[in-house]
């Protein structure tokens, strides 16, 4: 066991030595493995985190949560200028199905595409996203009051003017004034701040809770009206625990169709979308992301191996002399091999150490200007890159190496003189 011990000693010592006194090839070979495992993790980066986000922005939303629009979230088999015929999800709508659907936690109407300027005396904020809803939104949604209250319902089928800020809304705003009590305008009108929501952070799906504001539905509805150019509706349906959300959903189409007067032979002019589906359909992006990225990735790392193999048949060439005097003088094959196989994994693992620290850098640099969408290098591709790394060298490395360890001593010193 020693004796292996200090071959393996000795061989490592050889291959640092034989690194040092060849510097710029040794950067230069190392550069090619450092940008194949660069490309590899700051790509799985990106999209790991790209993945957090998302799912951690739907943390809390029950993913059996049904969307009854007239739009789809994702592709559709019904053509374009069919859907854009379709009628608009109206408020209406949702009583019909609040009164016919059964097995159903909460079912609450939301408005979208509302972006206006919301002012507090001499602050004013352009281009916030306005989400009038009715008041079961609160149970259907992840947020949560984390100063003052939600709406009542009361006050959202009278259309109260009251409404409740995301946290970085109420941060620009007021700054450290309490805002509860206080009066902002909204569409030119007054509107009194009855709650602000928890900080919650940025979804990655392109809408930040802390940048909203949330507003009776009613109150909307009093001077604008969902249509095809405008404001979109939605019906929210939050299932009751332990519900089939199968045969929901197959009497929510039966009795909408019904609702809607659609005949047999007709497509349904809505979509029903649950959350479950969504996260898959999520999945199924971040799975071929994943895959563009590492066929992408993997020929740089193909360049990096490559670029090592070369250097080590030079270095192998170069070094023919000294290997004979070396087995000349009693060294074994085995030692031969594990010099010039230490000497490339060396170079790939110090190459591949290099990738992950820019990695690493960019993804500080990366959060620090993302705000709230956090960018992370996950311990398992940290792992993963080492490992690349250490494989690319023992590939990129075996046969220059086989074949340093195979030369014949007398003919080595001869070709080397």
């Amino acid at each position: 066991m020693l004796v292996y011990l200090r071959l393996f000693k000795e061989s490592f010592n050889f291959a640092i030595n034989a690194l040092r006194n060849n510097k710029l090839r040794t950067f230069l070979s190392l550069l090619g493995v450092t940008v194949g495992i660069f490309s590899i993790i700051a790509v799985l980066a990106a999209v790991d985190s790209l993945d957090r986000n998302i799912k951690e922005g739907l943390e809390g939303i029950d993913t059996n949560t049904i969307y009854v629009t007239n739009f789809s979230f994702g592709p559709s088999d019904v053509p374009r200028w069919v859907r854009e015929n379709f009628a608009e999800m109206e408020y209406s709508d949702y009583q019909f199905l609040r009164r016919n659907i059964g097995n159903v936690d909460a079912m609450a109407y939301v408005m979208f595409g509302s972006f206006e300027t919301v002012r507090y005396q001499s602050e004013s904020i352009e281009n916030v996203q306005v989400t009038p809803a009715t008041q079961e939104i609160y149970s259907i949604s992840n947020f949560k009051i984390g100063n003052g209250r939600f709406y009542t319902e009361v006050e959202s089928d009278t259309g109260a003017p009251v409404v409740v800020l995301g946290y970085s809304i109420a941060e620009s705003l007021f700054g450290n004034i309490n805002p509860i009590g206080k009066q902002i305008r909204v569409y030119g009108r007054k509107l009194t701040v009855i709650g602000v929501n928890e900080k919650i952070g940025d979804s990655g799906l392109g809408d930040n809770p802390d940048e909203q504001i949330i507003i009776p539905v009613n109150f909307v509805r009093q001077f604008q009206r969902v249509s095809k150019t405008g404001l979109k509706g939605a019906v929210l349906i939050k299932p009751e625990s332990g519900a089939d959300i199968g045969a929901l959903e197959e009497v929510l189409k039966q009795k909408f169709r019904a609702h809607r007067g659609r005949k047999a032979d007709e497509v349904d002019d809505f979509f029903i979308t649950k959350i479950s589906g969504f996260v898959s359909f999520i999945d199924g992006i971040i799975a071929v992301m994943n895959t563009i990225g590492w066929m992408i990735s993997g020929f740089s790392l193909l360049v990096g191996g490559f670029g090592i193999a070369n250097i080590m048949f030079v270095s192998v060439k170069e070094r023919t002399n000294l290997i004979g005097i070396q087995k000349s003088l009693g060294a074994k094959n085995k030692f031969v091999l594990f010099q010039f196989l230490f000497e490339a994994v060396i170079l790939a693992v110090v190459g591949g150490l290099v990738g992950l620290a820019l990695v690493w850098v960019l993804t500080l640099v990366a959060s620090g200007l993302a705000g709230d969408f956090k960018f992370v290098l996950s311990f398992s591709n940290m792992i993963l890159g080492f490992s690349l790394a250490m494989f690319i060298g023992l590939i990129s490395g075996v046969i220059p190496a086989f074949s340093a360890s195979r030369l014949d001593p007398v003919e080595a010193i001869r070709t080397g003189m």
